[in-house]
């Protein structure tokens, strides 16, 4: 896993006992899922606004937000990145449309 995956996981999974009114992330972890749900649905929608401006530094920086959002996602319902990583290594080889068939099934 990458060594910024491995050291935002880490930190996340700390944010869960830290202070909310000291920690955004810990903020979130306390509103629970509909809170970080909403927080992803934002930044999805700011990063198909960057992307379809086109300016490259908007989409990174978007990226960057809807990436760390999916992460406290992830860590709050206790599913480590590499299981994501996994995941994408396993489709390796795999058409979507063969992959996407079988989901259905």
């Amino acid at each position: 896993m990458s060594d910024v995956l491995n050291k935002l996981a880490v930190i996340l999974e700390q944010r869960k006992h830290a202070d909310p009114d000291s920690s955004y992330v810990a903020s979130l972890y306390r509103d629970g899922t509909d809170k970080i749900l909403k927080k992803l649905g934002e930044e999805a929608t700011e990063t198909i606004i960057a992307g379809k401006g086109g300016n490259r530094d908007e989409i990174i920086y978007e990226t960057a937000d809807l990436w760390f959002h999916s992460l406290v996602l992830l860590a709050h319902n206790n599913i480590e990145p590499q299981t994501i990583l996994d995941e994408l290594e396993r489709r390796f080889g795999l058409s979507g449309l063969d992959e996407k068939a079988n989901r259905s099934k």
